[in-house]
């Protein structure tokens, strides 16, 4: 009898899960916290498992609750499994591109043909979002952070092109951001203005990377994986509106996020 397969990506915030079971690839996360009542399920869902694991806190999994398993390197696995998805959902794309993987972080990878390295790294992506997006309106929960900044205007919050030069025509797009959050100490803007202009900061910094990335390496597209942009249409908006300026291609992959943890699974 063939046993159940599963990789397991342990991340700063989420453990995200995959695992075959009579063919057929599923998918499941949890937030990292839970991860007793996650592996729990696992276990009962898909008794027999053989797994992998890849993510920061992959060894303390492995030690907790699968002393068997593997450990596939964090940056091999998340290459690995995007050109798995690439595949998977019919993209198509360039033979040299970027990953730009937006978790609770933000990591560059540079792919050429057969070799992937990381390039660069950031301290800016969802946990971002979800930290300062709480400390700045006291919402809790991604979902609610999301929704909010969505009902928000930036411009309500950051000195914009066209603050700037009022009625004089300026030398770039007058809608794009001259300082973020520089008009914070005005008085009437609201919690959703304030993660609207939030989001915007972190689509901003990671479009601007992605740029000089693009430049360096010689390459005119990007996969965009990671959680961070799941469920968040203001960052997925304004990262295709900025990357389009600076002449990017963007695509965006269905189970992106899961790309770490199909790369273990796939490595089994």
């Amino acid at each position: 009898m063939l046993r159940n397969t599963a990789g397991i990506d342990a991340g700063g915030s989420l453990i995200k899960m995959v695992y075959q079971e009579n063919g057929r690839m599923h998918f499941k996360k949890f937030p990292i916290n839970e991860q007793d009542s996650a592996i729990s399920w696992l276990k009962m869902s898909v008794p027999s498992l053989k797994v992998s694991l890849t993510g920061g806190k992959a060894s303390v999994i492995q030690k907790k609750y699968f002393p068997e398993s593997q450990i596939i390197p964090e940056f091999q696995a998340t290459c690995e499994g995007t050109r798995f998805l690439l595949e998977a959902e019919n993209k198509t794309i360039e033979d040299n591109y970027l990953i730009v993987n937006i978790g609770t972080g933000t990591s560059w990878h540079v792919v050429k043909g057969d070799k992937a390295e990381r390039i660069l790294g950031s301290g800016i992506g969802g946990g971002t979002f979800t930290g300062l997006g709480s400390l700045l309106t006291k919402v809790r929960g991604y979902h609610q952070l999301t929704c909010l900044a969505e009902e928000g205007n930036k411009g309500h919050i950051d000195m914009l092109v066209k603050d700037i030069y009022e009625s004089a025509e300026g030398p770039i797009n007058e809608e794009l951001t001259a300082a973020n959050f520089a008009k914070g100490n005005r008085l009437k803007h609201s919690d959703a203005d304030r993660l609207a202009s939030l989001s915007n900061m972190i689509a901003e910094t990671i479009v601007l990377l992605t740029s000089q990335a693009a430049t360096i390496h010689q390459v005119k597209s990007a996969v965009i994986i990671g959680s961070a942009t799941v469920g968040n249409n203001p960052l997925r908006q304004a990262l295709k509106s900025y990357m389009n300026m600076v002449g990017v291609t963007l695509v965006f992959l269905e189970k992106g996020e899961y790309c770490g943890a199909i790369g273990a699974h796939i490595s089994v």
